[in-house]
């Protein structure tokens, strides 16, 4: 016979104090989450003023008109021509296009303006609750994620460009899908973590790695990494962590086949960025440069007091110190040296991160944000323990002035540590108040410019878009570029060559955005050489109103059609996006090298004399030359008429050819292009520098280009919807 020993029960009022401590311990962090939150919406408010933009942001909002134009005329922003940057480019394929398109279904309901500058509002200033509730998915408990979701927003880096303000706001870089993957890759990570213990997390940490992968690539390296790192973590049990991380890894690659699958089938058309290969931005900033920041607290608390830093060394000595627990610390640990390492780069590891897969197209110092990322949860483990160690300091204090009758001030060591927290605090959320009020002075004196200039701004836009309209096929502008005096010709504090990206104008000088293949030569336009113009299918020249045009384009009959006290705008006579040239000659080149290949050419006086050369590009044959002797025996033809609706992936032209020459339309070279000749299929040939041409036999011919993009989406969404519905349905079952 066993006897049961009764348990002393708790009094009624003691059940109520009890009571109302759980509530409190739960109500706590989400009142934290909420004061964050509410205190991000006041200070970057200026953010929902309409407004042009100086940074990236200005063509992620373009990619969003352009995702909101071509959903209400019933066409796939990914199967389509992207013209206005980089002579065009199938930009929804080669980029992270994911949120311009999602931006863009909400822009059918409030505009496409509108839906940006809210995704930007929101997507930042809500971001600590998705901390918050990933933290609670790890499984950090309840105070240490609130916490972290408090310290989440206050990080500010000497790069500038991690999971922090200035990456996104006006001021800063607008690296806008970059924060689209900041609200999943938490939630990757925390799933990837629970499924090594548990089959359920399976197919949602899946599902979560693959939408990472495509709101932003370099993201979506680390969502994937960390499949590959988590399992080793914990001995025990090793081999049945292996095969989970091996059936979720296999998942999220089905799950994201309709993002890689394109990528890799069109990676030869992709061109790698020569200009900052070499430097800091794509090869990293170096292990000694990244270490000294981390350990002086410039990763997390640049421009002020490392009070992130700290809190994160707090949570990262508690972490070791529970290694044995194997609880979710662990896992963070390993994440932040990892995602270190990789931050690291080619400057520190050379050649060996070629074993990464597209190597040569990542910006390795981006993966500083995993980094940060892990640190941020830390800091929130870190936080918690100097609370806990606070709360008894001030329980043991109130004690003690109860104990000495003194207990009406037993409330006293709670309100001192709290004011301690927040003077803590105070230096970060002071650094970032002057940061938010630079930035919304910034966008008030941005907008007082637009307003003050805004007829003949308006007069700009109508000029050029006029033209557009007309049967002669319109043209692209040139305002300038980044790498010449374009950036001192401003609109307000925008150079012009970003504003025109408010405007959706076709142009060209706005460098180094897209990965078409005349991205690289576009950097080497000489504004100075007349045969550039017609290369790059520049109709119209924009300059300040103080500066006189060259001489050798008023040779040309460059005519002045608009004139005010801000710019200057000339036409010029040849059309735009269609001449006859000759080809006398051949250079090979690929994606690595089409910029440096094709250098010499521009800087010659062939672009000049109107003779081009078709390129061997990526191992292919060049196409023959039509006049290989070069002899001079005048124009090979004239374009009599043209129509290019570029946005919708068509451009033709009637031309009458004096002797068998090529139809250059100026537009970036990709295979999605098809030409026909008198409606015959002829074979589309890549001219110097990376254009696209025809070979035409003399006659009167009309020439028709047309863009076809990638047509296999269907099938594979379908697969990455059939690979998450089956993991889904065959784990749940035998959950544990």
């Amino acid at each position: 016979m066993s006897t049961v020993t009764a348990q002393p029960q708790a009094s009624p009022g003691e059940s109520r104090q009890q009571q109302g401590h759980d509530a409190a311990t739960r109500s706590l962090p989400l009142a934290m989450v909420a004061a964050t939150v509410t205190w991000s919406l006041w200070e970057v408010r200026a953010t929902l003023l309409p407004v042009a933009f100086g940074d990236d942001n200005a063509m992620h909002e373009q990619m969003v008109r352009f995702a909101t134009a071509r959903l209400r005329a019933g066409h796939d922003p990914l199967t389509s021509w992207f013209p206005y940057l980089g002579l065009g480019s199938p930009q929804f394929m080669h980029y992270q296009s994911t949120p311009a398109i999602l931006t863009g279904l909400a822009g059918l309901l409030v505009g496409p303006d509108a839906a940006f500058r809210w995704s930007l509002y929101l997507l930042w200033c809500l971001w600590p609750v998705a901390i918050y509730s990933s933290a609670r998915v790890f499984g950090l408990r309840p105070l240490a994620a609130g916490l972290a979701a408090v310290v989440a927003p206050l990080l500010h880096s000497v790069p500038g460009i991690g999971y922090e303000q200035h990456a996104y706001l006006w001021a800063g870089f607008g690296v806008w899908t970059q924060l689209w993957g900041s609200w999943a890759l938490p939630f990757a990570w925390a799933l990837t973590w629970r499924a090594m213990t548990d089959k359920r997390f399976i197919a949602p940490g899946a599902a979560l790695v693959a939408v990472t992968a495509a709101f932003h690539y370099e993201t979506g390296y680390l969502a994937f990494g960390a499949i590959l790192v988590l399992p080793f973590l914990v001995r025990a049990g090793l081999r049945a962590r292996l095969i989970r991380a091996a059936v979720l890894l296999a998942t999220a690659a089905a799950a994201s086949a309709w993002v890689i699958v394109p990528l890799l089938a069109y990676s030869r058309w992709a061109a790698i960025n020569q200009v900052l290969a070499s430097g800091p931005s794509a090869s990293g900033y170096g292990a000694r440069l990244t270490l000294g920041w981390l350990v002086t607290g410039r990763l997390l608390d640049a421009g002020h007091l490392p009070v992130i830093s700290v809190l994160t060394a707090a949570g990262l000595t508690a972490a070791v110190i529970g290694w044995r627990r194997a609880g979710p610390e662990r896992a963070l640990i390993a994440l932040l040296c990892a995602c270190l390492l990789l931050s690291f780069g080619r400057t520190t590891f050379g050649g060996l991160m070629s074993i990464i897969p597209g190597h040569a197209d990542i910006f390795f110092r981006r993966f500083l944000m995993g980094s940060q990322l892990a640190a941020i949860y830390l800091a929130g483990r870190g936080s918690e323990e100097a609370v806990i160690q606070a709360g008894r300091f001030a329980a043991t204090s109130a004690a003690f002035l109860s104990a000495r009758r003194l207990s009406r001030l037993s409330w006293a060591p709670a309100a001192i540590l709290l004011a301690v927290a927040v003077a803590y605090l105070f230096p970060a959320w002071q650094y970032l108040d002057g940061f938010d009020a630079a930035n919304a002075a910034g966008i008030a004196a941005q907008r007082s410019a637009q307003r003050q200039d805004a007829s003949q701004l308006a007069a700009l836009a109508a000029v050029i878009r006029r033209d557009g309209g007309r049967r002669d096929g319109g043209g692209r502008a040139y305002a300038g570029s980044p790498s010449g005096a374009g950036q001192y010709f401003t609109v307000g504090t925008v150079p012009m060559y970003q504003y025109l990206d408010s405007l959706d104008i076709d142009e060209v000088g706005y460098t180094l955005r897209t990965a078409s293949l005349m991205s690289q030569p576009e950097y080497d336009f000489d504004a100075a050489n007349v045969g550039d113009y017609p290369m790059f299918g520049i109709r119209y020249l924009i300059e300040p109103a103080s500066q006189p045009v060259s001489p050798s384009l008023l040779a040309h009959r460059a005519v002045l059609i608009l004139r005010d006290r801000l710019f200057q705008v000339y036409e010029l006579p040849a059309d735009s996006y269609f001449q006859v040239t000759d080809t006398t000659g051949s250079i090979t080149a690929s994606r690595a090298d089409i910029g440096s290949r094709t250098r010499p050419y521009l800087r010659s006086a062939l672009p000049g004399a109107g003779r081009y050369l078709t390129v061997a590009y990526a191992g292919a044959r060049a196409a023959p030359p039509t006049r290989p002797r070069d002899e001079a025996s005048g124009p090979a033809g004239t374009v009599l008429a043209s129509r290019a609706e570029l946005a919708d992936g068509t451009a033709s032209a009637l031309v009458r050819l004096r002797r068998r020459a090529v139809v250059l339309l100026s537009a970036s070279f990709d295979p999605g292009w098809s030409v026909t000749v008198d409606g015959h299929r002829a074979a589309v040939q890549m001219v110097t520098p990376a254009l696209a041409g025809v070979a035409v036999p003399s006659g009167s011919h009309r020439i028709t280009f047309s863009y076809t993009g990638f047509d296999g989406y269907p099938e594979l969404l379908a697969l990455a919807a059939l690979a998450l519905l089956s993991v889904a349905v065959a784990t749940r079952r035998n959950w544990s």
